[in-house]
């Protein structure tokens, strides 16, 4: 369970670190807005409700990275749909620029569970709905452990892991990987998908992943 000075240390990290970030890259975002409307046409920001912490709901802002659906033109799929060009902002990240509002409105903070679609809410199982028990992040243990090429099982033991071991060290330390994982682009899609596959929850449970990674920095 996260203490109340550690819930006001990380709000002040994520207003430091996102608040000053948002500002210096509107020039980036302006040239990405520019680029997206010009390549993708409008809207040129992605709006979606997400559930929050306790899963209450918040409009998650990124840029646009798909074409609309147009059977005509056989857009009908995340893979047909995603071009190159949106398949870069998704490589390079710059498709999550506006979510640093986010952060800085507090719908999101620095490090926490990714927020996911709100259709999966009554899919998860009692342990994995914990992952809604802290803020949901812009970065986390699971994607700095694979990120998308990862299972969902996987991907959600990860979320609870960081549920039962936050702490400002281990924020730090998940920013720091992150920006490694970011300039690599590793993992941005799941093995032989555009993007991810939609959740389904699992018959039986799987074994725990380990977590000795954690337990160094914790």
């Amino acid at each position: 369970m996260t203490t109340r000075w550690y819930r006001f240390n990380k709000r002040a990290l994520d207003l430091a670190v996102a608040a000053p970030l948002a500002l210096l890259s509107l020039p980036v975002q302006a040239v990405v807005a520019l680029a997206v409307g010009l390549r993708l046409g409008r809207p040129i920001l992605f709006r979606q409700v997400r559930p929050g912490l306790h899963a209450q709901p918040f409009t998650l802002l990124k840029f646009r990275t798909m074409h609309h659906l147009d059977p005509a033109r056989g857009r009908v799929d995340d893979a047909s749909r995603l071009d190159g060009f949106g398949a870069w902002l998704r490589a390079s990240s710059l498709d999550e620029l506006p979510s640093l509002w986010n952060v800085v409105r507090g719908d999101l903070s620095l490090v926490g569970p990714r927020p996911l679609l709100v259709s999966y809410l009554q899919r998860y199982s009692p342990e994995q709905a914990r992952r809604h028990d802290v803020p949901p992040g812009l970065t986390g243990l699971a994607q700095v452990n694979g990120r998308n090429a990862t299972t969902w099982e996987e991907r959600l033991r990860w979320d609870v892991a960081y549920v039962d071991r936050a702490c400002m060290r281990l924020d730090l330390h998940i920013l720091a990987r992150t920006v490694g994982i970011v300039l690599s682009r590793h993992g941005v899609n799941a093995p032989g998908e555009a993007t991810m596959p939609e959740f389904q929850p699992q018959p039986c449970e799987v074994a725990p992943v380990r977590i000795g990674a954690v337990q160094e920095v914790s």
